[in-house]
């Protein structure tokens, strides 16, 4: 059934994408993409790309990061804590971390700052565009960019004053605060900007044993400050630097899956970072650039909960009820830096034909992991390194004027370290390869065809628990090839603008989650979390997005996503694991969708809705658990006069009940036996809110 679904799509789409043109010479796009080595514009990009840009952002600096791009075809996400700290692309991606380190299969990037490892700290105040790379991206962003990359770009510096105030209040108790300001502080030398967000809710639980409506928390405070040094005609300097702190509750599971929690120590899912991105961009001469890039970062962050949901004296005795606490405190710091040459019209090579990029690149990256644990005699601590050095390239050929063969490589030197308490010592290294080989046609300003193959990785690493086997305490480099070809094109004046592609991947030594589960003797059961090269995969589908502007007035879009992914081969070091062989992996629904308009009915009013939809999926890959498909409604009414704007919004309308994060086959309920049962984290619920903003 699914198949004959992919196949209607793929005819329908065609058939929509060939209707003929109304006028040849047209500009596709203003919307620029700079996640890759040349800016480009979207309707050139040769890259299965989504990008949300400032007017879908403007009244969502209170949502959050993980909800905005989940309405991407094929971006999902993973809670199980206040917010959602991973995301999948195609299936792919992480779903928790506890004591075992992680290498990201999607990467995160603000401003040139590496947040791959610390989602937490993604908010969308001043945000001008989010591009959302999708498909292996070993090339430019080698270990990070297995599953795809996501590029937030800030508000830059401006020549002339500018700025914006917001002020947020809603239900949950929901208040927030934003002021951006930029200019010239020095004519024609230095340009600034500032900004400083704050975000508040109570969460969506009531704690009925605390007696508090707060223990899920949000709190969030993010400060920008970007520089732009004009330090010669052919030097420009660009420094940014992020403070973020957030504070938030973790109170989200319960015996019932509903939101009244009877927990006694409710947890905390906590950020504190700082961070910065240096940026030199120098004209050597007119063939060619020099980009160099550092960055450093720092974070603290504590994840910790109520492992039995329960308080002292919700049971009796006589059922064996247990009370338990964890908590995980890491320390992160992590240093990029990247050096790459890339040339400029003059400085093209073979008979001007081809364009060309050259880099270095180094990474330090280093995590210090204290564990607390009620089941603990002593603390556990960790300390986990990993060194990347790579060089890479990339050349664009000109075959004719409509004809371009682009292929890219990269090298990567991995070097990782590991000691714990536990006395458990290892050091490993490898060389990672990726690449690209792709033609992309343009067979008029309205058309543009693409088709590549991609390579990508993800490194290997290590399992943190010493009950494990020797065999079981290392796993391997997963290879990703990735093959996608996709059209861009323009329709009836300019008034219809289509991205559609179809992708086929195939997953060698996955790396894959799971954990032994064994039974305590007080009724409490203890999980042994790890990875594993447990599974070769393959997948398959496709994306397509549509805007519509049938007058000044209206705009219609939609977007789909069609994922079919399947495990060929799975093997689980633990002999108790379930077979999943032929089953689809955790975080994978089979489709996603967005379809909405905004529309202008009298002057300065605009009514904006749209339908947000998911199919059912695995919460993991070690039961057979699935979240539920759901449908979400968005609306907002915004009136604008002069510079003052006021955005009354309410999200998720009909107060849909859905699920962010699943866990299955163990029990934690003395009430019952301690019986196996489905335990569930929900989504957010419907919240309504007034925004008022003033732009000068």
């Amino acid at each position: 059934m699914k198949s004959k679904y992919l196949t209607l799509s793929l005819i329908a789409s065609y058939a929509l994408l060939s209707t003929a043109t109304f006028a040849d010479e047209v500009t596709l796009d203003p919307i620029v993409v700079g996640a890759d080595f040349r800016e480009k514009k979207l309707s050139e990009t040769t890259n299965s790309v989504a990008v949300i840009g400032e007017e879908i952002l403007y009244d969502k600096s209170s949502q959050a990061f993980e909800e905005v791009i989940g309405r991407v075809p094929n971006v999902n996400f993973t809670s199980g804590a206040s917010r959602a700290h991973y995301i999948q692309i195609r299936g792919i991606g992480e779903r928790s971390q506890f004591s075992t380190p992680i290498n990201p299969s999607v990467g995160i990037i603000i401003d040139g700052i590496d947040f791959s490892q610390s989602a937490l700290g993604v908010t969308m105040f001043d945000v001008k565009q989010i591009e959302v790379l999708k498909g292996p991206q070993g090339t430019t962003f080698g270990n990070n960019g297995l599953a795809g990359v996501i590029n937030i770009e800030s508000n830059a510096p401006t020549k002339e004053l500018e700025g914006h105030v917001e002020a947020t209040v809603g239900n949950y108790n929901t208040k927030a605060f934003g002021l951006a300001v930029g200019g010239s502080l020095i004519e024609d030398t230095l340009e600034g900007r500032m900004s400083i967000y704050k975000n508040s809710s109570d969460g969506y639980m009531k704690n009925s044993y605390l007696n508090r409506k707060d223990t899920q928390n949000i709190d969030e405070l993010t400060a920008k400050f970007a520089l732009r040094w004009y330090a010669a005609d052919n030097h420009t300097v660009d420094f940014n630097f992020v403070h973020v702190n957030v504070d938030n509750g973790y109170d989200a599971f319960t015996f019932d899956n509903s939101r009244n929690s009877q927990a006694d120590e409710p947890g905390t899912d906590a950020q504190k970072t700082n961070a910065f991105a240096l940026k030199s961009t120098y004209q050597v001469n007119p063939g060619m650039h020099l980009v160099s890039s550092l960055s450093h970062s720092q974070s603290d962050l504590e994840y910790s909960y109520d492992e039995d949901w329960s308080n002292v004296n919700q049971f009796d005795p006589s059922l064996f009820p247990y009370s338990s606490f964890d908590q995980y405190l890491r320390d992160r710091t992590q240093t990029d830096i990247d050096v790459r040459l890339i040339s400029d019209m003059d400085g093209r090579i073979f008979n001007g034909s081809t364009d060309w990029t050259i880099g270095a690149y180094y990474e330090d990256y280093q995590e210090d992991l204290t564990r607390n644990y009620t089941y603990l005699a002593n603390p556990f601590t960790s300390d986990y390194k990993t060194i990347t050095k790579a060089v890479y390239g990339q050349l664009d050929s000109a075959i004719n004027d409509k004809l371009t063969l682009i292929t890219g490589l990269r090298i990567e030197a991995w070097d990782l370290e590991y000691r714990d308490s536990e006395a458990v010592a290892i050091n490993t290294d490898e060389v990672l390869l990726g690449g690209k080989i792709g033609l992309n046609y343009q067979a008029s300003p309205n058309y543009l065809y693409y088709g590549y193959l991609s390579k990508g990785y993800k490194p290997g690493g290590v399992n943190a628990d010493n009950t494990l086997s020797p065999a079981a305490k290392t796993y391997k480099t997963e290879n990703l090839w990735n093959l996608e070809a996709g059209i861009n094109s323009s329709h009836f004046n300019n008034q219809l603008k289509s991205r559609f592609n179809i992708f086929y991947g195939k997953r060698k030594d996955q790396q894959v989650k799971s954990s032994v589960v064994t039974p305590r003797q007080d009724g409490s059961t203890s999980f042994v979390d790890y990875l594993a090269n447990a599974a070769e995969g393959t997948y398959y589908g496709l994306e397509s997005q549509l805007d519509w502007y049938p007058n000044q007035d209206l705009h219609i879009f939609t977007s789909l996503g069609l994922l079919r992914a399947t495990f060929d081969e799975y093997i689980d070091p633990n002999p108790t694991a379930i077979d999943v062989n032929g089953r689809t992996p955790a975080q994978s629904p089979a489709y996603q969708y967005n379809v909405g308009f905004d529309y202008i009915f009298a002057e300065g009013w605009i009514f904006k809705t749209n339908i947000e939809g998911k199919g059912s999926y695995y919460f993991s890959n070690r039961h057979n658990e699935k979240a539920d498909a759901y449908t979400l409604v968005n609306s907002s009414l915004e009136y604008t006069n002069g510079s003052w704007s006021v955005v009354a919004w309410v999200r998720n309308l009909a107060d849909t009940e859905y699920q962010t994060r699943g866990f299955g086959t163990f029990g934690n309920n003395p009430g019952n036996g301690y019986a196996t049962e489905l335990y569930t984290q929900l989504g957010t619920p419907r919240t309504v809110g007034v925004t008022l903003s003033y732009d000068f």
